[in-house]
């Protein structure tokens, strides 16, 4: 989903009663303090109750049934979603079903409720400015992967693993099998021969890539560029892109689960 179109959309999204707009920010941070107990759950059904209470009192009867229909679409969300949850969810959404936003995000929210002739976006707006389309940049020797994130939220992942027949790079659709530059305990000769190999060609075979990581880029229009692994394969790669990079983490996360390594570099 590219958020910032989703946001376009919003901002033009007016509705005259007995029409009305529910937006939900709900904290549902499972390492906050505040959330060991899953208070999110009392959170939600307060701020429902609470529009519910006021319609009851407020007798416009289609403005009621526009709000139940909603109400009874978020709970159904949430009730489907409470194993998978993140650190917040948003919905925003309209009781003739005109609009449907519902998104679980990486990022903690203020937990705000509303039932206007607008969507409120302001929290919406400051996540993707801090969390923009972002691409991780991970290299190990002869594989590097990419992570595609948007407000936090891995989109896609790539592979490109070096052929060292061939010498070139290819990208990898199957399941990542540790190769010569990832052995474990002593090196043997095998290891040795293929590591001077590389840091005699590394400059070359990461020239080669350079093109495909600035096209990869530009297609998914990244704001943010992080690279990731050792100081002296991160600088290759910085001299053979065009993209301008974020900034350098000279850490070896390539085999670490996606989601640790975009709280670690990202968030």
């Amino acid at each position: 989903m590219d958020i910032n179109k989703e946001i376009k959309k919003l901002e033009n999204i007016y509705l005259e009663k007995p029409h009305r707009v529910f937006t939900m920010y709900l904290n549902t941070d499972p390492s906050d303090p505040d959330q060991q107990g899953g208070e999110w759950k009392i959170h939600l059904k307060n701020g429902l109750n609470s529009f519910e209470n006021y319609l009851q009192e407020d007798g416009d009867s289609d403005e009621k049934r526009n709000y139940w229909a909603v109400k009874e679409k978020v709970e159904r969300f949430m009730h489907d979603n409470e194993q998978d949850l993140a650190k917040s969810v948003v919905i925003i959404a309209t009781g003739d079903e005109s609009v449907w936003f519902a998104q679980k995000f990486q990022m903690p929210v203020k937990t705000e409720f509303s039932w206007e002739e607008q969507p409120k976006l302001d929290q919406l707006k400051e996540m993707y400015n801090q969390f923009p389309e972002t691409g991780t940049i991970l290299t190990q020797m002869q594989s590097i992967k990419i992570l595609d994130t948007e407000l936090g939220t891995l989109k896609d992942t790539k592979l490109y693993e070096l052929d060292l027949d061939t010498e070139d790079w290819r990208e990898h659709t199957g399941p990542h099998a540790a190769g010569a530059s990832m052995g474990s305990g002593g090196k043997n000769n095998q290891q040795e021969q293929f590591e001077s190999r590389f840091e005699a060609n590394r400059y070359r075979w990461y020239k080669s890539i350079g093109s495909t990581l600035d096209k990869v880029a530009k297609n998914r229009n990244w704001q943010n560029i992080f690279i990731v692994g050792k100081k002296e394969e991160a600088d290759d790669l910085i001299e053979n892109m065009s993209k301008e990079v974020t900034d350098v983490v000279p850490k070896n996360l390539l085999e670490h689960e996606e989601m640790k390594v975009i709280n670690e570099v990202v968030l």
